[in-house]
């Protein structure tokens, strides 16, 4: 395997370009030192200084060619962190002005992220890590310029999405796994069974269309049927627990609960910590069976 220096292009001004905490001339050294591991610290300082908080720079999309490269020479089951750093960085809107849009400007590497990524989400050692699966798979997304998906998805994994009622405005906490399948305005509700709770309603899968029905129908094929159950709340829909107000999941914000600590071996990306519910059957209980149009005829 080549060292990452081998990777790095000589004509790259390092000194000259910056990330979140000024000069970039210690990139280099930090894409040297980190390998496979997604636990490296060296992980932690790229993601801090490439993309902090979800802001880019210009070191950035400089460091884009390593990460591919890098992406490259690792396995299907050791490239998950240059991967995930890659499609936060294309994914970002937060970038400095006049920079042009990275999968424009880097349409080379950005192809070949599509082949590896997709390389790596058919490995069969991800049959038993669905929340990786779902990293994978929303990198893809970035890499596609699907936008939203390309930098939520993961929120599937914490089995909690944040939705602002369209009618009254008030946040909704949409939940689905471990606690149920309800919405809320209670934030604390998995310490209390007590408050205002509404039921969801999943989307029937036949309703599932466009990237809906995409990612349905890829979690089935790849063998990630908790993924794929999950999808029919995110694409289904909620009554506020406030107002009643029918509204679609899929307008949400993910939340991020970080007790507990992240999984991805970055401060700038923490991950909750996946549910047990994931890797318990639940019981089929014919939620499935309303789509949104039949939702609207029951309201």
């Amino acid at each position: 395997m080549l060292r990452a220096s081998a990777l790095i292009s000589p004509m790259t001004e390092w000194s000259q370009l910056t990330h979140a905490y000024g000069t970039a001339e210690d990139v280099p050294g930090l894409l040297e030192v980190a390998g496979p591991d997604p636990e490296s610290p060296a992980w932690d300082e790229l993601w801090s200084r490439l993309c902090h908080q979800g802001t880019v720079y210009p070191a950035s999309y400089a460091a884009l060619p390593v990460l591919v490269g890098k992406a490259r020479q690792l396995t299907a089951t050791d490239r998950t962190m240059p991967l995930l750093l890659a499609a936060s960085i294309v994914a970002s809107t937060d970038r400095p002005c006049g920079i042009p849009d990275p999968k424009d400007a880097y349409a080379a590497e950005t192809s070949e992220l599509i082949e590896l990524a997709e390389e790596a989400l058919r490995h069969p050692s991800l049959a038993d890590s669905p929340e990786r699966y779902v990293e994978l798979l929303e990198a893809l997304l970035a890499f596609e310029g699907v936008e939203v998906w390309g930098e939520e998805l993961h929120g599937l994994s914490g089995e909690e999405f944040e939705v602002p009622c369209p009618a009254c405005e008030a946040e909704n906490f949409v939940v689905f796994g471990e606690y149920g399948y309800f919405s809320t305005t209670d934030s604390l509700y998995m310490n209390e069974a007590t408050g205002h709770r509404k039921e969801l309603q999943p989307a029937a899968i036949s309703s599932l269309e466009g990237l809906a029905k995409r990612l349905h129908v890829r979690a089935l094929t790849d063998g990630q049927h908790k993924v794929a159950d999950a999808l029919t709340y995110i694409f289904g829909s909620a009554y506020c627990a406030e107002c009643d107000a029918l509204f679609l999941t899929s307008t949400l914000r993910p939340t991020r609960r970080l007790a507990g600590g992240g999984s991805a071996g970055s401060p700038d990306r923490q991950r909750t910590p996946l549910p047990q519910s994931w890797h318990t059957p639940r019981p089929y209980t014919g939620g499935m069976l309303l789509g949104v149009e039949e939702v609207h005829q029951h309201a």
